[in-house]
């Protein structure tokens, strides 16, 4: 005979286990929503390539997925990090560099892609230290945490970045022609 109970169980099995499917995809896409931007961003600081910067992403969030199925910032920071080291193979901060008063830029404006420029000049490490810090805002444990290095160490390197940055940005604007007029063409007919 016909058994209603067990018929009705069975045709709800497969609803609730795809519905199950569903609110773990749902969860698993805002987590992607939640870190994707950091990541993409570091990411392509620090390879200066947007198709690079992309494939990390996707790895990056393809193996944090394969460790968790539901992966915190912690870990998807960690893989992050396993990409770039193995990308750009560093692990050392490059050595200090010393305060100097010479080619300092004073108070000139710096264009934005002057700075970008500049950042992709740094040393690894300290570009990734600088971005951590300065532009994506993470506190100095958790950078350490991300780096693998003592939090005591850090002020030193971020503080060589900014000096390193500080002494590209005034080598490459000294460098510059600068011109009063719109156009730079225009200044050079005119002579």
């Amino acid at each position: 005979m016909f058994n209603l109970d067990r018929a009705f169980f069975e045709d709800q099995t497969p609803k609730l286990i795809s519905s199950a499917k569903r609110s773990l995809q749902d969860r698993q896409r805002d987590i992607y929503d939640s870190h994707r931007h950091r990541v993409y961003a570091v990411a392509y600081y620090m390879i200066g390539n947007e198709l690079a910067a992309e494939e990390t992403l996707t790895q990056t969030f393809v193996r944090a997925f394969q460790i968790a199925e539901e992966p915190d910032a912690k870990t998807v920071d960690a893989v992050l990090m396993g990409e770039l080291r193995a990308q750009l193979g560093f692990d050392e901060p490059a050595p200090f560099m010393e305060v100097t008063t010479e080619g300092s830029n004073g108070s000139r404006n710096i264009r934005r892609t002057d700075l970008e420029e500049a950042i992709q000049q740094l040393p690894p490490m300290e570009r990734l230290v600088f971005l951590l810090k300065d532009v994506e805002g993470y506190s100095t444990a958790a950078i350490g945490d991300f780096v693998s290095l003592p939090a005591a160490d850090l002020p030193r390197i971020l503080l060589s970045a900014r000096l390193r940055l500080r002494s590209i940005l005034a080598s490459g604007i000294s460098a510059k022609p600068s011109f009063q007029g719109d156009d730079p063409s225009s200044a050079s007919a005119a002579a």
